[in-house]
């Protein structure tokens, strides 16, 4: 706290010329503590030409004029005062010098007015001067401060020189006033108002927040006056107010909302800023790869998976449940595959992860290769056909076509009537069926071919007549195909005599089978004209070039009931079957 000694007033008068006309003067104010004395300085003049011998003079309070009849401070012809005066006052100055100074004591609050000067000099030459002096009595002191104090700037208050602080801001300023040689003691106190710029004391730190959930943003400044606070993201205002705290409220945080965020505070003295850090936490976006790749065998592959989360995820790419590439806590993932095969053909999935979810896309490889015809592709033979199986592995699909050297045929997918085509991702089956083959099972070759090459592949033959034809050959099949007739004729001859004896009301069926040994079946007898017809049909489909060698068979109806037997072969008796074969 400051104080103030405050020391006794003097006034001194300074003589003038005479200015030669009625005019006066004295200060306009003046203040005095209670109790204590003041002195009103004042001096006056008149013209010239007036000589008079006395001058006298009259002090009135509150009113120049003495019609309204004032209250008489001080007169100097009869000394006659207002009872609130008497003995309170009397003149300091010598009126003959045109010094009209007076003083006064004891002061009291109802002293406190305006007080007025009258000349006289005799006769008419009266004057009441309008100049006068506004006393205010007061019981502390004045603390004067100026209109606007800056924190950080010099300043002046009653003589004093400081250089205030923004800390000092409210406080009060004090003044004390002591008369030496007197127990008047005086106290006086006035707040300061300080002026300064902006600090922002309160903003939060950085914030995580989970996307979709609320953020509340605070920013709080001390500044006088105070300050205007602006919320901003990236050059645009979010929010603003004067005042000394401000919220910015976030409903339902998204990842476009992740960032930084500035509270700036300004008012005319100056200005604050300061960031803020949100981070909005969310589940991995669904991961983007380069498309759907296409690549031909041998060439290098680069696919590029990306997404975007926080925090960064693991990413992975697989196939078929096999970990190909990982990263962990990065946007993007490269897989190189340097030489693709066929067997890089395919699906594959990219899977990005963090603690907040978890997003999946899958993606095709398809590489491009040459046929490839796979081992399972044979030929084989059932019953009255032939069919040759050939697998072929390839992208893009094939043409497939089997070649019969020996009979100079070729057959391709276009042929429906023999060849049949399925295609299962890179597989492509296709199925031959070739009809009554009485001879040697034929030559297949499978031929597949597309944009990048062309493979080839004898068919080998499967089953027991593949190996009975490699071991006993074309020739021993016929002798050892005779044998078997006589055999058959043997026995039935035989057994026919016994039968008619031991049961001569035995007969032939109505439907009596018979063996038709051109297509390698037993099945119910197709007349001549029904063999004929599809010999000639199967000849056509397999567009053979010449007539087929006829074999020299004859047709008989032959009872193949089933009879008791018990042979040497044969441990219990058993139901056999037979029938007669003629040959010419």
């Amino acid at each position: 706290m400051i104080f103030l000694t405050a020391l006794p007033l003097f006034w001194i008068m300074i003589s003038a010329s005479r200015g030669g006309h009625w005019s006066a003067w004295m200060p306009s104010s003046i203040s005095a503590f209670e109790g204590t004395c003041v002195s009103i300085p004042c001096r006056f003049d008149f013209p010239d030409e007036l000589r008079p011998a006395v001058v006298h003079g009259v002090w009135y309070f509150n009113s120049p004029y003495p019609k309204n009849y004032p209250p008489v401070v001080f007169k100097s012809r009869t000394q006659v005062v207002h009872e609130s005066f008497q003995g309170r006052s009397r003149l300091l100055g010598d009126l003959g010098l045109r010094n009209c100074t007076l003083l006064l004591s004891t002061l009291s609050p109802e002293l406190g007015g305006k007080y007025y000067f009258r000349g006289d000099l005799g006769g008419y030459n009266q004057y009441t001067f309008s100049e006068h002096s506004v006393l205010d009595v007061i019981n502390s002191p004045n603390i004067v401060v100026p209109p606007e104090v800056v924190a950080g700037r010099e300043v002046e208050v009653s003589l004093l020189h400081f250089v205030p602080t923004r800390e000092a801001n409210g406080h009060r300023l004090g003044c004390q006033a002591a008369f030496p040689n007197t127990t008047l003691q005086f106290e006086g106190y006035a707040s300061l108002d300080v002026k300064y710029p902006p600090v922002i004391v309160e903003m939060n730190s950085s914030v995580e927040a989970i996307e979709g959930s609320h953020v509340s943003l605070l920013c709080g400044a001390d500044s006088n006056p105070p300050p205007l606070l602006t919320w901003m993201r990236d050059g645009t205002v979010l929010r603003e107010a004067v005042a000394e705290s401000l919220y910015l409220e976030l409903e339902e945080v998204t990842p476009g909302e992740d960032g930084v965020y500035a509270c700036l505070a300004e008012n005319p003295f100056g200005q604050d800023n300061r960031t803020v850090d949100l981070s909005v936490m969310y589940a991995p976006w669904k991961p983007t790869v380069n498309g759907t790749v296409v690549a031909v065998e041998g060439e290098t592959v680069s696919i590029l998976c990306t997404t975007q989360s926080n925090p960064d995820p693991i990413l992975t790419i697989f196939k078929e449940k096999q970990i190909l590439a990982t990263v962990i806590y990065e946007s993007q993932l490269q897989l190189e595959l340097p030489a693709v095969t066929p067997e890089d053909d395919g699906e594959y999935w990219c899977v990005a992860e963090n603690q907040y979810g978890q997003r999946a896309t899958a993606f095709n490889l398809s590489v491009e290769f040459a046929p490839m015809i796979l081992l399972e592709s044979h030929c084989a033979a059932a019953r009255d056909m032939v069919q040759c199986l050939c697998v072929v592995k390839s992208n893009p699909e094939p043409s497939v076509a089997f070649e019969l050297p020996s009979r100079n045929v070729t057959v391709n997918e276009t042929e429906r009537e023999f060849v049949y085509s399925e295609r299962s991702g890179l597989l492509l089956t296709s199925i031959l069926t070739l009809r009554g083959q009485a001879q040697a099972p034929p030559r297949v070759i499978c031929t597949a071919r597309n944009l990048y090459g062309t493979k080839s592949l004898e068919l080998p033959f499967q089953g027991t007549h593949r190996l009975m034809w490699a071991k006993i050959g074309p020739v021993g099949a016929v002798v050892a195909f005779a044998i078997l007739i006589a055999i058959v004729c043997y026995i039935t001859q035989t057994r026919r005599k016994k039968n008619v004896t031991e049961s001569p009301s035995f007969s032939a069926g109505d439907n009596p089978h018979v063996l038709y040994s051109s297509d390698f079946r037993i099945s119910g007898a197709p007349d001549k004209h029904e063999s004929e017809r599809r010999l000639g049909s199967e000849r056509r489909l397999l567009g053979l070039r010449g007539e087929p060698p006829e074999l020299d068979l004859s047709y008989s109806h032959s009872d193949l009931g089933k009879r008791p037997t018990k042979d040497s072969y044969t441990l219990t008796e058993e139901l056999a079957e037979y029938a007669e074969i003629r040959v010419k």
